[in-house]
């Protein structure tokens, strides 16, 4: 409401209780209805003072109240803001910890890649270790086969050899 309003409509009623308050006042006085009140300057002033004080009353009233509105739309500002504010802060936290799992879950996909590649290697290089080792004993192999080839072709040669010289003696030579 317009406080220019609000004043108007309180002197109205002011004016109306009083005058009803009058109307009571004489009533109880004895006076009749047919009767008319005279009121004398006295009264007048008195009755213009009361309405002064209470036109005051009502101004300090609406000016108390003006300024309670103010503070509570004040307050209804700040705590929106601060209710905004803390939107933000718990966005910006809920934003933090997708990033950091994100950067957990990208550490620990490269971790278990590094842990497969290095089982690859080791397997690679056991599969080298042994086809060495293999082929190593194959070379062994052949080495104790040759060496044993020619332990067989010297004995051979050397039976023959015995054999010969032994076979010459049997027919005198």
């Amino acid at each position: 409401m317009k406080p220019q309003y609000v004043f108007r409509l309180s002197a109205v009623t002011l004016i109306g209780l009083l005058s009803l308050s009058a109307y009571a006042a004489s009533a109880e006085h004895g006076k009749s209805a047919s009767q008319k009140t005279v009121l004398s300057a006295e009264d007048v002033k008195g009755i213009s003072e009361r309405m002064k004080q209470t036109s005051e009353q009502v101004r300090a009233d609406l000016k108390k109240a003006r300024a309670r509105f103010e503070v509570q739309a004040v307050e209804r500002q700040q705590a929106a803001e601060r209710a905004r504010q803390q939107a933000i802060k718990d966005n910006a936290q809920r934003q933090a910890q997708k990033a950091a799992q994100a950067r957990e879950r990208q550490l620990a996909a490269q971790a278990q890649a590094e842990r497969v590649r290095q089982e690859a290697e080791q397997a690679k290089l056991q599969a080298e270790r042994k086809k060495q080792m293999m082929g190593a004993a194959q070379d062994s192999k052949e080495a104790q086969a040759a060496a044993l080839q020619a332990r067989k072709e010297k004995a051979a040669e050397a039976l023959k050899k015995a054999r010969a010289s032994t076979g010459a003696k049997a027919f005198g030579e």
